[in-house]
């Protein structure tokens, strides 16, 4: 490629260090749409000939079917996934091959090639966080009344229910997909025709390369256009945060099927056994899901990494900017995909999760706010006063409702017996009726918000 300037080939080192190849063949796709968009740019505007871009055209079309069909010969000499293709168009059509390149630079054409994929892999992950939104929705549609507890600090806090757990996670993907679609937003721009940082004294139209390849418009500075990854590095990001939402509730899942907790159960299908061990029931779908998050977080990072000491424009050092994306995007699309499917799976033991919602005195609150309503205490008297009465509870060795009303009185005089109204986990959860509180009608008022949505 540059033998005009070089006596010699690269020796073996460098051209294995040099060569991207066994990872950016994964853009082979965008580059030909890449090179169609250009060629018919060209041909437009008179740079090449009609006949010369019906021979591009025609020889992309074939390069990209032998490539479909496992027939291509990728040639590590050739560096990257660029040079292979217009090395084989080259040797099919012959002169029209080579004058595919004028008025781009491998600068552009890689930054194009590679916004249009982490395009496609934003459209294709959006749709699958619909579809895990979609899941989640499921399980709290069939539980908007179901009791568990709801814990802070992973100790008991106060009663809610599993349907309203299951919308937090709804909430939390929502953001994730109304993040994926912005990041797009930015990225839509087409660097194509920025040539290899100045832009090109060929009269190419830049409008029309964007307009066929689907951009909105073509990046307005040549040298922003090829030195900048933060669409990649907004795209890690976006996948990181929305991983790590899957690894929370992955966390949750090992926790609750955990026979300790028994919230919930998963079939054979999303569990696995143990070698040596017959009564394991491993939830290792859940535990790669948490795990793999941290190899999301570990792109974000490298990328970052990567670009921050790079003076303007391009430098070999962006070549590392794909393997981590890639990497990325595939185990996102896993994890998504595997979040959903337990979640399909999910068996929830409810008699467990109700006995487990009245346990370390998760109504305390309620009772706190019963001083407040009946007697008129000031809040943080009713809360010193709870507190004495679950220290008692907890030294007689029973929970709230178990105590007599004398034994509360013994503290406070002025309890009544309608206290007892207020101190089942089901009271308490119907009682947190404000906006987005877990009241078992708020939950089924959000469920009905978010099917609509979803429709």
């Amino acid at each position: 490629m540059w033998g005009g300037r070089f006596a010699q080939g690269p020796s073996a080192i460098m051209a294995e260090i040099n060569a991207s190849i066994g990872f950016d063949r994964k853009m082979w796709r965008q580059d030909i749409r890449g090179s169609l968009a250009h060629a018919a740019m060209l041909a437009h505007v008179g740079i090449i000939g009609p006949e010369d871009e019906a021979a591009i055209r025609a020889g992309l079309e074939k390069i990209g079917q032998e490539i479909e069909a496992g027939k291509f010969a990728f040639d590590t000499s050739l560096e990257d996934i660029h040079l292979n293709i217009e090395a084989r168009l080259t040797e099919r059509i012959g002169e029209a091959g080579k004058r595919l390149h004028t008025g781009r630079s491998r600068n552009d054409q890689v930054a194009t090639d590679f916004r249009l994929w982490v395009r496609d892999a934003m459209d294709g992950l959006a749709g699958q966080i619909e579809d895990c939104m979609r899941a989640f929705l499921g399980v709290a549609a069939e539980h908007t009344g179901t009791l568990m507890p709801g814990f802070t600090h992973l100790q008991p806090a106060q009663p809610t229910t599993l349907g309203h757990h299951m919308l937090a996670y709804v909430e939390m993907l929502s953001r994730d997909y109304s993040r994926m679609k912005d990041a797009r937003i930015r990225l839509n721009e087409c660097p194509l025709g920025a040539a290899a940082l100045c832009g090109t004294s060929f009269p190419i139209d830049r409008h029309a390369t964007a307009a066929a390849l689907g951009f909105d418009a073509p990046t307005r500075n040549s040298l922003d256009s090829v030195a900048s990854r933060d669409f990649a590095i907004e795209f890690l990001a976006t996948c990181a945060i929305c991983a790590t939402h899957l690894s929370r509730f992955a966390e949750e899942l090992t926790i609750w099927t955990n026979p300790s907790f028994g919230f919930v159960k998963l079939g054979d299908g999303m569990t696995t056994g143990s070698s040596i061990m017959p009564q394991k029931r491993n939830p290792d779908a859940a535990e790669l899901v948490r795990g793999k998050t941290g190899r999301i977080n570990g792109a974000l990072v490298g990328l970052l990494t990567v670009m921050k000491g790079l003076a303007l424009t391009y430098a070999k050092d962006m070549q590392e900017d794909k393997e981590g994306v890639f990497d990325t995007a595939e185990a996102l699309t896993l994890c998504l995909a595997a979040t959903a499917a337990m979640l399909r799976d999910l068996k929830p033991n409810l008699a467990r999760m109700a006995a487990a919602a009245g346990a370390g005195f998760s109504t305390a609150t309620d009772l706190a706010d019963w001083l407040v309503r009946e007697l008129k205490m000031p809040f943080r008297d009713a809360h010193h006063a709870t507190g004495r009465i679950v220290a008692k509870a907890e030294a007689m060795g029973v929970e709230l409702a178990g105590l007599t009303l004398t034994e509360m009185q013994e503290i406070e005089p002025g309890i009544l017996p309608s206290v007892f109204g207020v101190l089942s986990p089901a009271s308490s959860a119907a009682s947190r009726t404000s906006y987005g509180g877990t009241a078992p009608t708020n939950v089924a008022m959000m469920v009905k918000f978010w099917q609509e949505k979803l429709a």
